[in-house]
């Protein structure tokens, strides 16, 4: 983690170690220093934290033992200390050129103090140091946040924002947004394959792989052209949900512990700007459901009042319209009160995306979110056009989910076209069914009520009481000798009309001996009453089991 301090260059050049010098260590000179500790004895690296300045005298170093002060800088570096300080005269003359070798090759500072300067008079003014940084970084930081905030406040894009970010850090950046989906590079080079290298750098960051710090912050080292890169990436963030991300490159200067609060600023001002668009897009969502809800109402009023809005939604009412039913559920979140606003934050990113896929795909429609449910009016002035258009929007959606918003499992249900928007409401009902017919018959994700063949017809709620007399005049006898004998006949009648009554199939699909399946298929034409060689009595219990399935039984 990159804190703000001191760096070991910044103390050498301090009045209190102007006779002291850096032995060991080179290319360590950048390291922070964000306190101080005095080493009495080598049981204080127990207790030691990173970027530490470790302070202590060679009166307790064995001059014989070398691999005992070995062993304290590979610790001290192990422990990601900014460097040790040692009064090396007058207890030793040097200290070995092993020691020196080493601390050269894990680039860990080994400053040789001078040997009249009290230890005291090195903490105090290091530490009043730190002190002073610390307090102009924190004035700064609040500076350029209230910068940001009224910037922002003030109608100032992302684009703005960018720029601020960059002004401060020197720093190629570059602003990622999920929502509205916007990229952002900002850089003081005019090299345009840099750019393309940390660009693809960055489109490349995975998350859920990277190595998270205290503060949502994602570090690592990059391998850009040849050398080794930090790379800093910080989330942008709402009530949990992930709207986007900053990145930003050390290739002009090493990333500091200022720089990174001011992408944790800048990432939170960002955040109320895509929060303002979010407010936005839930208030036009909202006229969009109430237009849907009452052009698919089964009241006249509502209908009409719908059908004299929807030229301001530019859909046609003489057209040809169908209806699209997303249901999604959320596998990750509960549903507690945050959860549910986690939820309707995430439904109305999903309805932008489908938004946007109208313009990619040439498409005239409307679509609306609901707590649980996405609703998609597609309208067409052709018939030649919807089964091409609508084929690539359900690719659309079905690789939106499956990229974009893994943690949702969803069923799309596709009515039919009407012509006439006034008949919408029938493709609303047909949609409606698909889904649960899919449900039920193990459809996948993506279900069009034209394709559910009889279900189409077994699925209409009018005709309920009647399907159901003819599932309990021609199935429930079998099913309930079934549950009372323990016997598995209507499994055997399921695969009769699965390998069309051939008894070699059927007997090695249920794993029992031939014979078993001739004495169960007269078992049921017994309880039933039916006659397998009469084409009425076969298509009656076939439609009969497609009506349990239906009805759960």
């Amino acid at each position: 983690m990159i804190k703000n301090g001191v760096t070991i260059d910044d103390i050498l050049k301090m009045e209190c170690m102007k006779e002291s010098r850096l032995v060991a260590g080179s290319g360590g000179e950048n390291n922070i220093i964000t306190q101080v500790n005095v080493m009495a004895d080598p049981d204080v690296l127990n207790w030691v934290d990173e970027g530490e300045l470790l302070l202590t005298t060679a009166y307790s170093f064995n001059a014989d033992n070398m691999e005992e002060q070995m062993n304290l800088i590979k610790e001290c570096s192990k422990k990601k200390l900014a460097g040790i300080g040692i009064k090396i005269y007058p207890y030793l003359n040097s200290l070995p050129d092993e020691v020196i070798q080493l601390a050269n090759e894990l680039k860990f500072p080994i400053i040789d103090l001078y040997y009249a300067t009290a230890l005291s008079d090195i903490i105090t003014p290091i530490f009043r140091e730190i002190f002073n940084r610390q307090a102009y970084i924190l004035q700064k930081i609040e500076s350029i946040h209230k910068q940001m905030t009224n910037a922002i406040l003030m109608g100032a894009s992302v684009e703005d924002m960018a720029n601020v970010i960059f002004d401060h850090i020197k720093n190629p950046i570059f602003v990622k947004l999920d929502f509205p989906e916007k990229s952002i590079y900002k850089s003081s080079s005019e090299d345009l394959s840099i750019k393309s290298v940390l660009i693809k750098n960055a489109e490349g960051f995975n998350q859920s792989i990277m190595k998270i710090t205290d503060n949502n912050i994602y570090e690592s080292k990059e391998f850009i052209r040849g050398a080794h890169v930090s790379r800093v990436v910080m989330p942008i963030t709402i009530k949990n949900n992930v709207y986007g991300h900053v990145f930003a490159w050390g290739i002009n200067s090493s990333i500091q512990g200022i720089d990174i609060s001011i992408l944790e600023s800048a990432s939170t001002t960002i955040a109320l700007e895509v929060l303002k668009n979010l407010s936005i897009r839930e208030v036009e969502n909202k006229y969009r459901a109430e237009f849907l809800d009452d052009l698919l109402s089964i009241e006249e009023r509502r209908s009409e009042k719908a059908l004299e809005r929807a030229s301001f939604f530019d859909i046609g009412i003489e057209d040809k319209s169908l209806i699209i039913l997303i249901s999604i559920k959320d596998e990750v979140y509960k549903k507690d009160d945050i959860s549910r606003g986690n939820n309707q934050e995430n439904i109305t990113k999903i309805v932008h995306f489908i938004e946007k896929s109208f313009k990619d795909l040439s498409l005239k429609g409307i679509v609306a979110g609901k707590t649980e449910s996405i609703i998609v009016l597609l309208s067409f002035k052709k018939d030649t056009e919807i089964n091409y258009s609508l084929g690539e929007f359900v690719k659309f959606v079905n690789e939106m989910f499956e990229k974009r918003f893994s943690e949702f499992s969803f069923k799309m249900g596709i009515g039919r076209s009407y012509l006439g928007l006034e008949k919408s409401y029938k493709s609303y009902k047909d949609a409606l069914e698909a889904i649960a017919a899919g449900e039920i018959l193990g459809e996948g994700n993506i279900v069009y009520f034209e394709n559910l063949g009889i279900y189409k017809i077994l699925c209409q709620e009018n005709l309920r009481e009647e399907i159901e007399k003819f599932y309990k005049m021609n199935l429930e006898p079998l099913v309930e000798y079934d549950s009372k004998k323990s016997t598995e006949l209507v499994k055997t009648l399921e695969a009769y009309f699965e390998h069309n009554g051939n008894l070699k199939k059927m007997s090695d699909a249920l794993f029992t001996h031939y014979n078993t399946i001739l004495y169960r298929l007269s078992r049921i034409k017994e309880i039933t009453g039916v006659n397998f060689e009469n084409a009425k009595d076969r298509l009656n219990l076939e439609i009969a089991l497609k009506i349990k399935m239906l009805l759960k039984k």
